[in-house]
């Protein structure tokens, strides 16, 4: 049994891919049983690189805590049986495309009548209204879209745009804010008794990620903002490229970039590191590290004046060639033996093992029904009063059917009848 602060609180997830899933995770490592609703032959991402079948890395870790239910929506028995259960749940979770989840009488209209007081979370790309809420939507399309993926000025070996992260930003982003209003709407419902319809949107959260850039301030924006938008019109409407459009944005917030000498990555003689100074302290203790003489703090500096950028790519060029002289991992003791936030840059794939991820417990060891023992990250929050953790690994398809439908009262036989009928998969 859980002891999470959710623990009691049963949510059914009919989700796929990743925002929809991610909240899923979030809720149940914070005690909530969730039961996710698969199709016969499963979501289509229990393959994604998938040595053994239905059971790839990629699936299991946005699905790690939950029990599998497989129902077939497209057939009416598929859709009364979801009646017939709703009211032993507190919460929905659909990222269905708009009018999906309507069309399979999963909605939060239907189901709300069902079950009062029912909490139902909504994940879309566009949002719920609009001219583009149809429109489907994923990740990199939320970057794209949302001027993510422009901001950060990634482009491929090809010149092309290129996504901003090797993992899902918007999508994370998005399942993280639905399962932040669920647990708000759990806690209206425990004053009020009264369940809501919860809406989050990829394009939502991506703007929020650049909140700072697409908020609107008319002193601030007359002096940088208007002027970029002004001459990236202009450029645009004669044909300029992508890379052009970069280009211009880039030249022309260059003097909010400049402090980056000492907030960003470089390579050593060994590896690379990431310097993290935030404040001039910090810059002021690593040129007295690596003996560098930079104006960048001087009162006087102005990184927009004639040569500014020239000297600014003069000083990157010693920095990085004062870096090369140790490894990163000399480099690293050093700074942080002076108090200067760095780190070396990691790999992903080594982290399980690291000392400090280990001694911290980030890590669970958890054992698959079919895969056997395996390590898994652990919750996203710890609290003392009331535990969260890790309930189950995710589970194989259509592993918890008979037990999900039994403990909504159906009995043994129609169980059986259903299964034989093709509605409802079963494991075993």
């Amino acid at each position: 049994m859980s002891t999470g602060p959710l623990a009691g609180v049963r949510i059914l997830e009919f989700s796929q891919i990743v925002a929809g899933p991610f909240a899923g995770v979030a809720l149940a490592q914070l005690g909530a049983d969730v039961v996710k609703v698969e199709p016969l032959e499963g979501e289509g991402r229990r393959n994604t690189g998938a040595v053994v079948p239905n059971e790839g890395k990629y699936f299991q870790s946005l699905n790690i805590g939950k029990r599998s239910l497989t129902v077939d929506l497209s057939r009416p028995e598929g859709q009364a049986l979801i009646h017939q259960i709703i009211p032993t749940f507190d919460v929905v979770i659909s990222n269905y495309r708009v009018g999906v989840p309507k069309k399979l009488n999963i909605d939060y209209d239907t189901l709300s009548k069902l079950r009062p007081g029912l909490i139902y979370a909504t994940i879309t790309g566009f949002g719920e209204k609009g001219p583009y809420a149809t429109r489907a939507g994923s990740d990199i399309v939320a970057q794209a879209y949302s001027g993510l993926m422009a901001a950060e000025g990634k482009v491929d070996e090809y010149g092309s745009p290129a996504s901003i992260s090797s993992t899902t930003m918007a999508d994370r982003g998005t399942g993280l804010a639905a399962a932040m209003g669920i647990i708000a709407a759990l806690y209206h419902r425990a004053t009020t008794g009264e369940g809501q319809e919860i809406n989050v949107s990829l394009i939502q959260t991506a703007l929020e990620l650049l909140s700072d850039k697409v908020m609107r301030e008319p002193v601030q924006d007359a002096t940088l903002r208007d002027p970029v938008v002004a001459q990236l019109v202009e450029r645009r409407n004669a044909g300029a490229s992508y890379q052009e459009l970069l280009d211009i944005r880039k030249g022309a917030l260059r003097g909010r970039t400049a402090q980056r000498l000492y907030y960003g990555g470089y390579g050593t003689a060994n590896g690379a590191l990431v310097l993290g100074a935030l404040t001039k302290q910090n810059r002021v203790q690593i040129r007295e590290i690596i003996g560098m003489t930079d104006d960048l703090d001087d009162p006087d500096y102005d990184s927009n004046a004639p040569g500014a950028a020239e000297r600014f790519e003069a000083w990157h060029e010693k920095v990085q060639a004062i870096l090369m002289t140790k490894t990163a991992k000399e480099w690293v003791a050093l700074l942080l033996a002076n108090g200067v936030p760095a780190s070396e840059v990691n790999i992903a794939e080594e982290m399980s093992e690291d000392p400090h991820v280990v001694a911290t417990g980030m890590m669970v060891d958890l054992v698959h029904p079919i895969t056997g023992p395996q390590k898994v990250v652990g919750p996203l929050v710890k609290m003392s009063a009331t535990p969260t953790g890790v309930q189950r690994s995710a589970p194989p398809l259509g592993y918890h059917s008979r037990e999900v439908l039994a403990e909504a009262g159906l009995p043994d036989g129609e169980i059986a009848t259903l299964i034989e009928m093709g509605v409802v998969g079963d494991h075993s």
